[in-house]
This record gives C-alpha cells, structure tokens and sequence, in this order.
C-alpha cells in the first residue's frame, strides 16, 4: 500500500471512530509500526488528526466539519475524474473564477497547463495552478482580502468586492452540500458570500460535486439550483431528480 492510499486509510477510520493506535493502524494497513508514525506526524501536521501518545486522535468526534486535510483525502479518485470532466468543459482564453477546498484544488491541477485566465480562491489553487515549470500555463487574478487558516482560502469584504468587480466566463463552485429543494449550500456565511460572488459575476456556473456532497448537512445557502447552469459530479441523480434538472435547463455530467 502506497503512502497516499495509507494516509486515506487511516483518515476514513478516524472518520468512524474517535481514536485508533499505533498497531491497529499496522493491522489495516500492512505498514511497519515506524511507517505508521511517520504517516501519523504528517497527518497531524496537515490537519487531519491529533497525535497522542501511541496512536492517533480523531478532530471530528465532536461533530466538527471535517478540515481542509481530511477533505483532501476523501473522493480522491471521483475528484480527479470531476477535474477532467470540468477541464474539457473549459475552452482556451476564457477568464474562470475557481471556488477555493479540496476539489477546487483538484480542478486547479487539472487547469495547470491550460491557456486560461483563473482567479482561485486559496492559495492551494495557486500552488496548484502553477506546479507546472516551463511551457502553457494560466494567468493568474488574485482577490486579496483575508485568508482563513489551514483552509488558506480567500475570505471578506476585500474579495468579494475585487470579484464583483471583473466579469468570468465561467465560475467553477464547489459547493459544501447540494440539493434540488435548497440549492448550494457552505458551512459558513462568510464562505457562501465568496461563493455567490463568484457566481453572480460569471455568464455561466459550473457545479463541481462528489456524490457525497448531495444532501449533505450544510446552513448557509449560496444560491438556487436555478442559478447553475452545468453540474460535474460523480453520482448519477434518480431519474425523478434528473428530470428536476432537466425542467431547470441544469446539464448533468457524470464523471
């Protein structure tokens, strides 16, 4: 087992259980116990765990919203295949507003060779949109304004107002939780006025969403389904859903 598939491993168990030790963490993975010590350090570092004397802690026993770390191991593989399928939704010299989390800077990978012009909202979407040296890459749109930590995405009335100060092509969100009653959803409302920002400033909305994010838990609400004009996700919706979609004129992509 690879070290990313270990540090996945080991984040899905601390999802369902509030501790697990060092040699639980060997018997599931198949690791020596100085391997899993090591994962266990750069988890911590990363936000996704809490180290305690033989084995690991986890950060959302007490029902907390799961941190940038942790999201970044989840869906791995359907936010690589989202990533694509955005990316070939994108023509060459469009000017983007990418949302900041986990699939976002998924999608910023994707983008990291394209003739495009981005403004990312976290500083993981800069890192990604320019991990490539030498040859095509984006220009980059920075909105300033406050970062939040671990997240060290884009926040406050500074952002908000350089974002609706430029006009997109497309607005790519990536959208705490999603229904067809609510519409987008954030956790916070600070996150959701960035979100409709970028939204409201775009000729069109791409939805970027793992299965896991529909009908999720979220409170703060960014903006109705009717306001999407394309979702990328990797779970396809019940034909009585599709047809809601279908009667708001919402393109559905399965990933």
């Amino acid at each position: 087992m690879g070290t990313a598939d270990r540090h996945r491993l080991i984040g899905e168990l601390l999802r369902t259980r509030e501790e697990a030790t060092v040699d639980e963490l060997v018997e599931a993975t198949g690791a020596s116990g100085a391997t899993i010590r090591r994962d266990l350090e750069i988890l911590a570092a990363n936000g996704v765990l809490k180290r305690v004397h033989g084995g690991a802690r986890s950060l959302l026993a007490r029902g907390d919203n799961p941190g940038y770390g942790q999201r970044e191991l989840e869906d791995h593989d359907a936010k690589i295949r989202i990533a694509a399928a955005v990316d070939a939704l994108l023509k060459d010299r469009e000017h983007v507003w990418l949302d900041s989390g986990s699939t976002a800077t998924e999608i910023a990978r994707s983008l990291s060779t394209r003739e495009l012009t981005v403004m990312p909202m976290s500083l993981h979407g800069v890192d990604a949109l320019t991990s490539v040296k030498g040859g095509r890459s984006p220009g980059l749109i920075l909105p300033g304004g406050s970062l939040v930590p671990g997240e060290q995405s884009f926040r406050g009335p500074m952002t908000e107002a350089n974002i609706r100060s430029l006009r997109f092509d497309t607005a790519v969100v990536t959208p705490c939780a999603l229904n067809l009653k609510d519409g987008l959803l954030a956790h916070d409302l600070d996150d959701a006025a960035v979100k409709r920002a970028g939204l409201e400033s775009a000729a069109r909305v791409i939805v970027a969403s793992a299965g896991s994010k529909w009908n999720a838990s979220a409170v703060a609400l960014v903006a109705a389904m009717d306001t999407v004009d394309v979702i990328v996700t990797d779970l396809a919706p019940s034909p009585e859903d599709l047809a809601r979609l279908n009667k708001l004129s919402v393109e559905v992509v399965i990933a």
